[in-house]
C-alpha cells in the first residue's frame, strides 16, 4: 500500500528536524498526531523508520533510504501546489532561507521587513549561520552568501555591491602600539580573531599585495570568538587589531571609534549573493522575494 502524502511530508519534517516536537511545531500540531502520524506510516510500510530515545531521534537505514528519496519529490510537489495556487492569490507559505551571519545589508532589517509587508501570506523563517550544508537537502527555499562559496550549479541574485574585509583598531591601541604598516607586522600585534566553530582553526587573514597576488596571515590571536559583536565590542575596547566585512565596522568606525589600517591590502570583491537551485517551476514566495530584492538597489 502507498502511504499519503501528508504522512510522507510529516515523516519528511521529523527527518529534517530529528525532534518530534519540532516538527510539530513547524506543522502546528500536537507532539503526540506526529508520532502516531509517523507510527502508521511505519505500519503500512512494515519497517521501522524513526529510533526514538529519550534524548534523541534518529532515522533506520530503512527511514536514511526514504528520506532521500523522497525529499526532492515533496519539495517538488509543495512547490507546484504553490505555483497554481498562486494564480487565484497571493504568494503565501513559509519562506525558509540561510543566511550568513556577515550579510550585514541583507539582515538590516529593512529589506525582510518591507518585503514582510507587502507579503502578508508568507511567513519567514531564517536562520544565520555560517556553517555550509546542502540547501536542498535541509528543506531551505533559498540561501545567502558570499559569491565565492556558492556552488556554480546554483542561480545566484545579487543583494550587495562589492564586499572588503579590513583590518581595524581603536585609537587608543594604534596610539599605544603603533599601526602596522604590512599585513606580516600582524604578528607582533595583540589581535582578535573569528572561527565558524570550536574545533576549527582561527580564520586566516586574508590580503593581496599592491600587484594583485593574493596571501593570507595566520595571525595569533589572543582572543577568538564566533560572534562579530564580541569581535566589535572588544576592538572598540581596545582588546587589539580584529578582521572582518568592512561594513560590519561602518558603525563604530564613523563614531571614531574604530580606525582602518592596511588598506592597501584590503581590495574589494564579489559580494553577498541570494541563491537558490535551478528549478522549472520556482515558488512563488520565492519569486516574490526575488523580484522585491531586484528592487530594492544592493548597496
Amino acid at each position: 500500500m502507498i502511504p499519503d502524502l501528508n504522512a510522507l511530508s510529516v515523516f519528511a519534517l521529523v527527518a529534517e528536524e530529528r525532534n518530534f516536537r519540532a516538527a510539530a511545531d513547524r506543522l502546528g500540531v500536537t507532539r503526540s498526531a506526529v508520532s502516531q502520524t509517523i507510527r502508521k506510516l511505519e505500519e503500512t510500510l512494515g519497517i521501522a523508520l524513526v529510533q526514538r530515545t529519550t534524548r534523541s531521534v534518529s532515522l533506520t537505514e530503512a527511514g536514511e533510504r526514504l528520506y532521500v528519496e523522497a525529499a526532492p519529490a515533496l519539495g517538488d510537489l509543495r512547490r507546484a501546489v504553490e505555483l497554481t495556487g498562486s494564480l487565484s492569490g497571493r504568494p503565501q507559505g513559509q519562506l525558509r532561507l540561510a543566511v550568513s551571519s556577515i550579510a550585514e545589508h541583507f539582515l538590516g532589517g529593512a529589506l525582510l521587513s518591507t518585503f514582510a509587508k507587502a507579503h502578508p501570506g508568507i511567513q519567514m523563517d531564517v536562520l544565520v549561520t555560517d556553517e555550509e550544508f546542502d540547501i536542498v537537502a535541509e528543506g531551505y527555499d533559498a540561501a545567502v552568501r558570499l559569491g565565492e562559496v556558492i556552488e556554480q550549479d546554483m542561480i545566484a541574485v545579487p543583494v550587495s555591491a562589492e564586499q572588503r574585509q579590513l583590518a581595524v583598531g581603536a585609537p587608543s591601541y594604534l596610539a599605544e602600539a603603533g599601526a602596522p604598516a604590512h599585513p606580516r607586522d600582524l604578528v607582533h600585534h595583540r589581535c582578535v580573531g573569528w572561527r565558524s566553530a570550536p574545533k576549527q582553526a582561527p580564520y586566516r587573514w586574508e590580503f593581496a599585495e599592491r600587484d594583485g597576488r593574493e596571501f593570507s596571515v595566520s595571525v595569533s590571536p589572543e582572543i577568538t570568538t564566533n560572534d562579530m559583536a564580541l569581535m566589535i565590542k572588544l576592538a572598540v575596547a581596545g582588546a587589539g587589531i580584529t578582521f572582518g566585512m568592512e561594513e560590519s565596522f561602518w558603525p563604530a568606525m564613523k563614531r571614531g571609534e574604530l580606525v582602518a589600517v592596511l588598506e592597501d591590502f584590503c581590495p574589494h570583491f564579489s559580494g553577498f549573493y541570494l541563491y537558490y537551485p535551478s528549478r522549472r517551476n520556482l515558488a512563488p514566495k520565492l519569486r516574490a522575494l526575488i523580484d522585491h530584492l531586484r528592487k530594492a538597489p544592493p548597496r
